[in-house]
Parts: structure tokens; sequence; C-alpha cells
């Protein structure tokens, strides 16, 4: 018998011989601080904690926190952010060590990641769904371009201008206090508003609820929050302004400038930042560094600014936390406002949520005494406004036939006397040429055959089109009565700039609108002319409109609730010239109708609240929507168990649908998403099969 010897596994004839997979060599540990606790880059909800992994010494000096890093889970590489570093692990067993570091720019601030954690909370949403969007995707070449940080934290200014003192952001020196509150200042007008701007002087942190008023050049809006900035960066401190599109963030870009705070220059101190999405990836990083680096600590953008890494934050500003642009469209779908009131909290900064309305929700953190209000009296209100007259069926009841105009009489000489003065602002609520037709015999709504969708005309003459999947439907037939007539039901904004032209021979006439030919108007000359807007995009009238036309009032009260349309009439209003008029058109819900003719959007607000308190509608509770599969609706809101819970539903939302609305008192909101988090996780961990969808505080109750 042989002896046996060391025996090798053959190799079959034309088979790759297989490698022995050798265990990788230790990793030498940093020495001080070895455990790095990062949150890794992944989306089911049931993994929304802190990793711990190790800290190589290779990579000691680079993986400080508020990096990107890369780490290995689930056996891949992924992305993570480096938050913490420790002496010792939680976790009992042996930690792999970071693949590398990303980038040895600290992106994230340890206020931010607090804020950001906060936000997941508060939404029921992950970590890493929020730090998506709260810090830009790298751009390795502005990195390098960038100017370097000098031995004492502060940002070089480079070549390109003198350095600027780091207590005093802005780049100007600000006046003596004295001088200070000689000056008139936009926020005279208000009761309150002097005492927030000398709080935000001296350092404090105040919160306020600012019902704003149209004014000229030097006391609008854009000026006040100017002024506001000023007063924060003189006490050595950084202000934030969140706004929600480009445009109110050039007006208050330009009312900085105007208040002796320049734009950000590239290797330079001071100044402001704008962050929007429609800067690029370059510009916005850029932007995002100079920020994060200390180089300007004052900030105008739009929603994703409300992360932004500000030092040492004084102040944070919603304008016009009614407008839906402020409300993320990405998971968790976090709403700017509450992103900032939650700021507030976790930094010690002012708050001012303004606007020229004011919102339910704003007008709850008044009533729960968690921000004071900033209004003006009665006879400033009445000093700085135009004159609203709402034309309803009964106002115009001695007009006979002519009452169901489009464009009565009253309107009609509006616009006649404004335009030998200046431009006359119309606003209507839809975009287009008729957006909606119906039967001309039966009047039943027209219908797409292919969709079932609405059909409208786009443009004169043309045959219609469905406003759903965009097929024209040139031989329509009525389903109920067989004709092929058409009526137009809504006139859209292309179909009254027509007939305001033949109306008004010899008139110019301009359309404002994201569908226009000309787009979105940022500005229009003193100059006589009919300028047509859909909301939102009403242009701003050198020296004021001379007249407003809100046209189509039921329309637009249909399209949300009635502060929402308040608010949408008080910006267009708030561009005419004091005194001028302000006319709406048709017969809108009564009590918004009140509080435009009255300019008391307060008053709206406060008795919205009260309603909602009494029904047990956000504000006045928080609730969680949960849409999808029956099977995977009941599980998940099984699953869900907080006093006071009330579960409504499930209802039909859609086929194979349902949705289940679950609602808990206010002061257990932080229990609900907490259980709703805990659910998601439960059902992220066993796979559970079905569509679900799930939002905190869904906007169709609120």
């Amino acid at each position: 018998m042989c002896p046996v010897t060391d025996a090798v596994q053959p190799t079959l004839a034309g088979m790759p011989r297989t490698r022995s997979r050798r265990p990788a060599p230790p990793v030498e540990a940093a020495a001080e601080l070895p455990v790095a606790r990062v949150c890794v880059d992944v989306q089911p909800a049931h993994l929304d904690r802190v990793f711990e992994y190790l800290v190589p010494a290779a990579l000691d000096e680079v993986a400080v926190p508020g990096v990107r890093v890369k780490v290995r889970f689930a056996g891949k590489d992924v992305d993570g952010w480096l938050l913490d570093r420790t002496a010792s692990a939680e976790h009992d067993g042996r930690l792999l060590p970071l693949r590398r570091v990303v980038s040895a720019e600290p992106v994230l601030t340890p206020p931010v990641a607090r804020l950001a954690r906060a936000v997941a909370d508060r939404y029921a949403g992950t970590l890493a769904d929020v730090l998506r969007l709260a810090v830009p995707p790298r751009h390795a070449r502005v990195e390098a371009e960038t100017a370097p940080q000098t031995g004492d934290g502060t940002a070089s200014t480079g070549d390109d201008g003198p350095a600027v003192d780091p207590v005093d952001p802005t780049g100007s020196r600000p006046a003596d206090s004295a001088s200070v509150a000689a000056a008139a200042t936009p926020w005279h007008r208000y009761r309150g508003g002097e005492a927030l701007r000398r709080h935000l002087r001296d350092g404090g942190g105040p919160r306020a609820v600012w019902t704003a008023l149209p004014g000229c050049p030097g006391l609008d809006w854009p000026d006040a929050l100017a002024d506001a900035v000023v007063a924060t960066a003189s006490a050595g401190r950084g202000a934030l302004v969140v706004l929600p599109d480009a445009r109110d963030v050039a007006r208050v870009a330009d009312a900085l400038t105007a208040a002796g705070v320049p734009p950000h220059r590239p290797r330079g101190a001071g100044g402001f930042v704008t962050l929007t999405a429609d800067l690029g990836p370059a510009a916005r990083y850029r932007a995002f560094l100079a920020v994060r680096r200390g180089a300007a600590r004052v900030v105008v953008g739009t929603r994703a600014a409300a992360f932004a890494p500000v030092a040492d934050l004084g102040l944070a500003v919603c304008w016009d936390d009614g407008d839906d642009l402020h409300a993320e469209q990405r998971a968790p779908y976090p709403h700017v406002r509450e992103v900032l009131a939650l700021r507030s909290e976790l930094e010690g900064c002012a708050l001012v949520i303004g606007g020229l309305g004011r919102t339910v929700h704003a007008q709850a953190l008044v009533a729960r005494g968690w921000a004071r209000a900033v209004e003006a009296d009665r006879a400033t209100v009445r000093s700085a406004t135009g004159r609203v007259r709402a034309l309803t069926s009964v106002e115009l009841a001695d007009q006979g036939p002519a009452a169901a105009a489009r464009l009565p009489a009253p309107a009609w000489r509006a616009v006649r006397d404004g335009l030998v003065d200046g431009p006359v602002l119309v606003q209507v609520p839809r975009a287009g040429y008729v957006p909606v037709v119906a039967c001309a015999r039966c009047r039943a709504p027209a219908a797409c055959p292919h969709c079932a969708g609405p059909l409208g005309l786009p443009a004169r003459g043309g045959p219609p089109a469905c406003t759903w999947c965009g097929r024209l439907v040139p031989d329509l037939q009525c389903a109920v009565c067989g004709s092929t007539g058409l009526r137009a039901v809504r006139v859209g904004s292309d179909r009254t700039a027509e007939e305001l032209g033949r109306a008004f021979p010899g008139a110019t006439v301009r359309v404002s609108g994201a569908r226009a030919d000309g787009g979105v108007l940022d500005r229009v000359p003193a100059t006589p002319a009919v300028v047509v807007a859909t909301p939102g995009a009403e242009p701003v009238a050198d020296g004021g409109y001379a007249a407003t036309l809100l046209l189509d009032a039921p329309v637009a009260a249909g399209l949300r609730t009635e502060t929402e349309s308040l608010r949408r009439w008080l910006a267009a209003a708030a561009l005419t010239r004091p005194g001028g008029p302000v006319l709406l058109v048709g017969d809108g819900p009564a009590r918004a109708s009140q509080a435009l003719v009255r300019w008391d959007p307060v008053w709206l607000a406060d008795t919205d609240l009260v309603e909602r308190t009494e029904l047990g509608l956000p504000p006045a509770v928080r609730a969680a929507a949960a849409t999808g599969s029956r099977g995977a609706v009941e599980a998940f809101a099984g699953r869900v168990d907080v006093p006071g819970l009330l579960v409504l539903g499930p209802v039909p939302v859609a086929e194979d649908e349902v949705r289940v609305v679950l609602r808990a008192p206010l002061r257990h909101g932080p229990a609900l998403a907490a259980a709703v988090a805990g659910a998601l996780g439960v059902r992220s961990a066993r796979r559970e099969p079905g569509a679900l969808r799930v939002r905190m505080d869904p906007p169709d109750l609120a």
C-alpha cells in the first residue's frame, strides 16, 4: 500500500486552474479614533442606521467627519458619508476597513447632519434620502480650482480683492448703531417689525410669521428681507433666504446688492451666493463650496438651499411658504417651511416665514405661540394696497345679460382707463388657448376616445387634443348626443390675449407663462400694455400696474383651497400701484373674496385653522397616507400603533389600488412618524410583495 501524500485535486483537461482565495492581509488601523461611523447610501428602509468601519492608517488624515467615502456593503462598493470617528466600536465583530475617501473636502457639516437626521425622523424617511437632497453631487474640477483654506480656518481671498473682516460677512462695514436706528427701514410699517430687526442686530433668535405689504422700491418685501440680512450680518452671523423660484431669487439678489451686500466673487470672501437648480452642476457646487468653506455666509436660493451649510447661521427665511415649489418631490418629501423650523430649533437661529398671504400652517405656529406675528395695522394696509372690488353676479345684477360676459363693463372700463397711465395686468388661472371643451348641444365634457382624458383646443382653428396623452382628435363625435360641435368650457391665457387684443385695438398685448411663446417675463416697462399672465408668472412692472384684473374667479378657487386662491390673487394684486383698481371677476368663494377685498389674509387663515381643528385635519393633527395594493396597505396599517390613532380607509383610488389615511393628535406626531418608519422597515426587511407609497402630511390633506 502506497503511503499517503499531499493530495491535489486533479484538473480536468481543457478546464482552467482555479486559484485558491487567500485571506486579505490585515489593515493597520489609525492610531487615534480608529472607528468611522458611516451613513451608507442604500435604499432599503430597514438599513437606515449608522454602520461602523475601520479607519486605515493610510486614510487617517483625510478621513475626517463630513467627507464622502467608499465602503464595502453587501459585497459591493457603495457611497457613504463619514459622520463621526470614535475610539471604540459598538459592534463586537470584525470591522471592514474604509475602501477609500472619495474627496478630502468635508461637504457635510455636523449641523447639517443633525438637521438631515431630524428631517428624516419627521417625515419617516431615511437619512441617506435626505442627504441626497442636502449635499449636491461632487464636481472634482471645481474642488481643484477653488481657493484653499488658510491656517485660521477662514477662506483665502486670493488676488481678486482685499481681505474682509470675518466679523462682517457682507463685505461692507455696517454703520454704527445710532445711525442705523435713525434710518427708516422697510420694517417700520409693521407691528413688531423694528423689534424683529433689533433682535437680529443683537444676535438673537426670534421666530416670526410676517404678512408683507406691497410697496415702492425701498419698501417692498425684497428690500425688507435684504435689510434683515444686513442686520443679521452686522452681528457677525450668517443668513439663509429660501424662495420659490429663480425670479424671486433674482429680486432678492438685486435688493441685497442695493443694500451693500455684493455677490460673492470666486476666490474672494464676503457677499452672497445663489443656490438654484438653474445654475448647473459646476456653478452650483462652486457656490456650495464657498458657503461650506466660510467664504460666503449669506445664501439666497430655492428649495435645496434650505440645507446650505451656512456657518453660524443667525437667520433663516422661507418666503411664500404656500407655494407648491417649496415641497420636495423626492422622498421623503420635506417642505422648506418645516425644514427651516427644525433648523431654527437645532441651531438656535432666527426664523422668518413671510408672504403676501398667510398659510394655515404658518397661522398654526402663531396660534401655538411658537412664533410671533409681524403685520401692519389697517390704516397702513389701506394706504399701501390697491382698491379691490369683487365683480360678482350680485354686484353686476343691474347689467342685465351683460353681467354674464367674461369681461363685464366695469372691467372693460378699468382696462381702458389703466392703459392711459401704464400697463394693465390680467391674471388668468389657465394656460393655453381653450384648455377644456364640451359638446355644443348637450354640454357633456369632451373626452379622448383613447384614454378618456379631457380635450382642449391647443390653438385657434386646430383640432381638439387630449390634455393627457396629447393625441389629436380631428373627427370628434359626442358619445351622448352624437353632435360634432364644441363649446369652450375654460378659456386659457392665449385665447384671453386674443380677445383683449380685439377689445382694445392698437394696444400692445404681452403673454407671460411657462407655455407662452415668450416664456415667463421678469419685468415689463411702464409703457401702456395689456399683460396676460397665469398665476405665478406675473412680471413686475416698473412703477406698478395701473390696474389689475383677476379673471375667472370660480375656476381659480376650484384649483385648491380658499387660502391658496387668495394667495394667488394677492400675488397679482400686490403688483398694482397703491390706490389702483383691482377687480376680481366672477363668483369666487365668499370668504376668499372677502379677505381679498379687505386685504386680510390673516382672518381667512385663522378661520381655516379653526375649521381644520374641529375636523381633525393638518396642521391640527399629523397624518400619513398609504397608497398601493390592498394587501400591502392593510399589512402596513396594521403595524402602526400610536396613542389616539385613527385609521380612515381603505378606500379605492384607482384600479387595484386603495388608500389609507392614518391620523394622530399633534402631540403624538413624532410617535406616528417613528411608527410609520418602523412599519416600512419591517416591510423592507421581509421583502413583502405589492406596491406601496407612503407620505407624511400629504399635500391633498394639508
